[in-house]
Order: structure tokens, then sequence, then C-alpha cells
């Protein structure tokens, strides 16, 4: 008889809605279908430096999949990252552990940076699984990572709400979306919320442009404006978006302008019904890869098949808004103000 898998599980990262399901899709497939040990790895990648580790047997992994943020817990513990003169080999600390522990396997669920370190562990010579998740979408190689939806939804309805407090008041409304490098979430919830002005980071913006087309808004009638920029717009550091982009137009416009920043609601709260589908689909697609010892894999998501690529095309990679998008066609096709005249 072959010898009992013993797979370890960890979240390391940002949190966002979905991880429980997808540690949930892993320990359950593990124990029911192949009959593996599972063990959680506490904090990320800290929780295999500090040797933090709690058996999940079926009825803890039962109850969690309608929550948000992650039993096991997170940090944003780089171990490949040099820091300061310290003497301590992380890497060499968690090769050790995971032997120690009898490891056939670690599933690393996070995002870009999550990927790139599994990636490393994997090089190592750690065997290694990574599940995408993160609210921003833009893990390079999958269509789309878990947390997206349940954002999207979160952000949409904020700006379903601004709507009524902007018509009361014949203001002009700005709302920031979190997404450093990717406009996906402003995106999509901007179209979804019937924003009038939508500035992604991929796209160049000129605010002029945005203020000769909420002049014109006015002056043809329309009492107020929802404006929809990512959090990594292009600004002055220490400042941020929604306030840069309301300040510019309050003055270039006329109009009484206010700002509201979503910020962390949008990665809290229980996961939509699509998150939760999706990171139980990659978590025992992952289940599936270590069954078969298919290892330096990372789940994809591409078009509605769930399959898997190396981990080693994804480290430094981002998936980002490209700027012939179709959706980005559409907005302007609608008249929705990108904050370019070269689109």
């Amino acid at each position: 008889m072959s010898k009992r898998k013993k797979i370890g599980i960890l979240t390391a990262g940002g949190d966002c809605p979905g991880l429980n399901a997808a540690i949930r899709g892993v320990g359950k497939t593990a124990i029911a279908k192949y009959d593996m040990e599972v063990v959680g790895i506490s904090s990320g990648f800290l929780g295999l430096i500090n040797k933090e580790f709690v058996p999940l047997d079926d009825p803890k992994l039962s109850g969690i999949l309608t929550q948000g943020g992650t039993i096991l817990g997170t940090s944003r513990e780089k171990p490949f990252k040099k820091t300061g003169h310290l003497s301590i080999d992380k890497p060499k600390l968690i090769k050790e552990h995971y032997d120690e522990m009898g490891f056939d396997c670690i599933v690393c669920i996070g995002g870009n940076g999550t990927m790139k370190t599994a990636a490393l562990l994997h090089e190592e010579g750690l065997n290694v699984i990574g599940i995408p998740k993160t609210i921003d979408n833009d893990v390079w190689g999958t269509d789309q990572t878990f947390g997206f939806d349940s954002a999207l939804l979160i952000a949409t309805d904020a700006i379903d709400r601004l709507h009524t407090t902007a018509n009361s008041h014949k203001r002009i409304m700005v709302i920031e979306i979190m997404g450093h490098h990717a406009g996906w979430l402003a995106l999509y919830a901007g179209m979804a919320g019937g924003g009038d002005v939508i500035l992604i980071p991929e796209l160049k913006y000129d605010i002029k442009v945005i203020t000769h087309y909420l002049k014109k808004r006015a002056k043809s009638g329309k009492p107020y404006s929802i404006v929809v920029v990512a959090e990594g717009i292009e600004k002055p550091k220490k400042v941020s978006a929604a306030t840069y982009i309301a300040e510019k137009i309050e003055d270039g416009v006329g109009i009484e302008t206010r700002k509201t920043i979503l910020g962390y609601i949008q990665r809290g709260g229980s996961p939509s019904p699509m998150d939760r589908l999706l990171a139980t689909s990659f978590g025992a697609q992952a289940v599936d890869l270590i069954a078969r010892e298919d290892y330096g894999k990372m789940v994809i998501k591409k078009g509605e098949e769930i399959s898997d690529l190396p981990l080693s095309e994804v480290g430094g990679k981002l998936r980002l808004v490209p700027t012939d998008h179709p959706l980005l066609e559409k907005a302007k096709g609608l008249g929705v103000c990108l904050g370019t005249s070269s689109l």
C-alpha cells in the first residue's frame, strides 16, 4: 500500500472573501476523496517559519463555507525578501520544518506575492500547489480569482447608493475603489453601477478631459455625476486618488464635489455564491493535482474550465486591463468618460 499523503494549507497576503471556502475545498476533497491527512498552517508563511500547525479534520472544516476571512489567519511575510542584517535563513528554516512535518505538499492560497514565493519554494525542493485569490483580479494566467466577484458586489452597491445622494444634492461624487496596479474592479463596478467617469491605472488620464466632460454634462441638464477611480491611478504621493481627483474636479468644474473611499470594506464579509463555487472548485482541483503528484502548479480558470499552469510562469507578472479590452470600448460607446481622448 502507498503511504498516506500529508498536506499543509496556508493563506497568505491580504484577506478576501472565499479563503475559507478554498480551505474547505482543499480539506474536504483531500479527506473524503483521497484519505489524506490535512494540516493547517497559521499566519501564512510565518506559520512554516515558527512551526505553527493545527490538524484539520472534517468537523473543523464544516460550517466555514460562508465565513469571511480565514480560519488559519494570514500575514504578508515574504521569506525570500532580504531585510536588515538578520542571519536567519528563512527558506532553509521552512524546508527543515516542511521535512520535519513530513509534508507531501503545501497548498499556498494567495495573490501575486504568494504565487511568487510558492514558485521559489518549489525551486528549493518543496512540493507546492498554488491557488490564486485577490479582489483585484490581477493574478497572471487565470481569467478570474475568487474574491473579485464579492468585492464587485460590494463596490457596485456602494456606487448605487451614491447615486441617490448625488442626485439629491446635485453634487459630483468621487468613489475610490481598490486596485493598485489593475483597474478590473473599478472598471467592472463603474460599468455595473452606471459611473459617468471611470479612471483606471492602465489608462493615462487628462484632468482637462474630465472637467470638460463634467461641465458638458452639467450644461446639458444632468444634475449630478458619479466618478469611479481606482486607488492606483497617477497622483501625488501621500494623497488618496479620491481626494486628488475630487479637488481637481471641484476647482475645474465649479460644482460641489464629495469623495468616498471604500477601503477594506471591499475585502470583508461573506463570499458571494460565485466566489464560493470558484474557491471550492480551485481547492478540489489542487488536491487532484496532489493526488497525481503533479506539483509546482497554480490552479486557474480559463473560460469555463478549471485547469492549471506552472508556477514558474506566474511569478512577477500582473494581469492588467488591456487597452483594447471590449468593456472599455463598450464604455466609450455609452458615453462614459475614461479620462482620455485617445482611446
